[in-house]
């Protein structure tokens, strides 16, 4: 392995190229796969770019969703693939380049002390040998959100399962060239799960060797033993569990109750092989049934870690005291134009946002809180709707249009259909507006168009036509972006995240991402139980409890791994001054 970070997915657009800009360098990177009409955009303007003939593929054939997700993974593979190779070469021949290159690699790196160790006399013959050895390209890894599996119909006749949006997008990726990792997330879908043992390339080969890898994105070991457990006895086996913070992260906010991200990690830690031999047995039971030759011994496990690490510290500290296998880096590659697919103006937002300009928001028609930043164009468009009685969105894609209160089909709670009918339940018979429905038609108008906000910046960085209604743009950042204030380049990214310099600005006073993320679950608790209106079940009254109980364990667990670490150095006391 070149690299012990990695870079999540990010939105629909963030990522949706990422691996074309960064594989070169080893840089694993991953790539949404919800949106089928940006994959199939995407794959037209690349084929353009690089002079490649391109087919169209019309929502008229039949699995066409399935099949512009192939398009365009096939596409990314295919120009990885040759980047790479010029990429080798170049670094074979010109010494300037092969120079910056190795600065940019962790200080364990096998191919950096390897190139450091050759005399200048004998350098070029010997250093193309090197790359070709051990130099490979970055993984193009996709994400499914498993949720987002909405029924699709024809006229009024639902299709059947293997038609529902995640599993279209599931085999699409199934089907592509690439020997890379699907990374499930949001939660199990046991429909969609049990389809994945549908695809031969999940299961090993007769070298025991897998094409295609499970990823699981999970909150807490529990779940991680629950969703492996289940794949296993599918035969098929989940190379690697991938720990995110619940509210110290981007994107949709999935908190734990109360579960802090250090204590889970070491459970993790301690508990790793048990994972891999519970999963075993379970594996080598199903292969056998399937008529598959399975391992004799537990396939390998990796567990990573993302959300809120900001510090080469931090990340040098998930990786030794927890043996996380590699770190996830997202917020801040979002101000990194050579990494991530975005507008001028949306990156100029995240540079100058401070800690109150970042919030979690019940913008998402999920219905799960959202963070996000204050100014989006998103924003300004939706309260000029709202201002012109024209509330919501006019819903072209239909991906989270799986609200049933209004047919089995299914609506988005963001569209115009919705909110025009939700706010025609809230006029009053008589007399003014009382501040109760004042509150309600705020919640009900609150909701964005994710779908075309969250592609949008694909489009507008490459000046791609946007048609339908203007959304602007939707951006979902970490609360950790506000300590990072400027354009960086790919380079001095990746030297920060391992200690060669700093990009961070020096007068943030930024607080370690374990205290952030102790802060993030106090205001989070704190906020449910002010929302409270005097309907508290006992259920809810045991969950705050428990709630507040592994808050508090959490901070007895900080407490002691402060005072016995000795990492951090001069910082520690700062750390634990905080943590008091």
């Amino acid at each position: 392995m070149i690299h012990n970070f990695h870079i999540p997915v990010m939105g629909l657009a963030y990522t949706i190229d990422t691996p074309l800009r960064v594989a070169s360098y080893g840089i694993d990177s991953v790539i949404s796969i919800v949106d089928d009409e940006l994959a199939e955009k995407m794959r037209a303007f690349f084929c353009k770019k690089y002079s490649l003939p391109y087919t169209p593929i019309p929502t008229k054939i039949q699995d066409y969703r399935a099949r512009r997700i192939t398009g365009y993974l096939d596409l990314m593979d295919k120009l990885v693939k040759e980047k790479f190779k010029k990429f080798s070469e170049e670094l074979s021949t010109n010494r300037h380049e092969l120079e910056k290159f190795v600065t940019m690699l962790p200080k364990t790196s096998v191919i950096k002390k390897k190139l450091e160790n050759l005399s200048s006399d004998r350098f070029f013959g010997r250093a193309g040998k090197v790359i070709r050895d051990y130099l490979s390209p970055g993984a193009i890894d996709v994400n499914i959100m498993t949720k987002v599996d909405k029924t699709n119909y024809r006229g009024k006749t639902a299709l059947p399962s293997l038609y529902n949006d995640a599993h279209a997008a599931l085999r699409g990726f199934a089907n592509s060239t690439l020997n890379s990792s699907l990374v499930l997330s949001a939660g199990m879908n046991p429909s969609l799960y049990s389809y994945v043992g549908t695809f031969k390339d999940f299961f090993p080969d007769r070298e025991g060797v897998l094409k295609k890898k499970i990823v699981l994105k999970v909150s807490d070991f529990r779940s991680a033993m629950i969703q492996g457990r289940f794949l296993a006895k599918k035969g098929i086996w989940v190379s690697e569990y991938r720990v995110e913070s619940g509210l110290n992260c981007g994107g949709h906010a999935f908190a734990t109750d109360g579960l802090l991200l250090g204590p889970i990690m070491e459970e993790f830690a301690e508990r790793r092989q048990e994972l891999a031999k519970t999963a075993h047995e379970l594996l080598v039971k199903a292969l056998e049934d399937k008529g598959i030759r399975a391992p004799e011994s537990p396939m390998d496990i990796r567990i990573t870690v993302q959300g809120g690490v900001g510090t080469f510290e931090e990340h040098e500290f998930l990786l030794q005291h927890y043996k996380a296998d590699s770190v996830g880096w997202g917020s801040p590659f979002l101000l990194v134009p050579e990494a991530t697919s975005t507008d001028r103006a949306t990156r100029k937002l995240l540079a100058g946002a401070g800690e109150d300009d970042l919030y979690r928001s019940n913008i998402s028609p999920l219905g799960v809180p959202f963070n996000t930043v204050t100014g989006t164009t998103n924003d300004y468009f939706k309260a000029q709707r709202i201002k012109a009685n024209r509330a919501g969105s006019s819903c072209p894609k239909k991906l989270l249009a799986l609200n049933p209160e209004f047919g089995k089909e299914g609506i988005c709670t963001a569209s115009r259909k919705y909110q025009q009918a939700k706010l025609k339940e809230t006029e009053p018979e008589q007399g003014g507006i009382s501040q109760e429905i004042l509150k309600r038609r705020r919640e009900i108008t609150a909701k964005s168009c994710l779908c075309v906000g969250l592609a949008n910046p694909a489009y507008l960085e490459k000046n791609m036509e946007i048609r339908g209604e203007q959304q602007g743009v939707v951006i979902c950042p970490g609360p950790n972006i506000a300590y990072f204030h400027k354009e960086v380049s790919l380079r001095e990214m990746v030297r920060h995240i391992y200690g060669y310099t700093s990009v961070l600005k020096k007068e943030s006073h930024r607080p370690h991402m374990f205290i952030k993320e102790i802060q993030l679950y106090i205001d989070y608790l704190t906020k449910e139980i002010e929302e409270e209106t005097g309907t508290t079940t006992r259920a809810g009254l045991k969950r705050w409890h428990a709630f507040k109980n592994n808050l508090l364990l959490g901070i007895a667990y900080y407490e002691d791994l402060f005072t016995r670490t000795s990492f951090f150095g001069s910082d520690r006391e700062s750390i634990k001054a905080r943590l008091a």
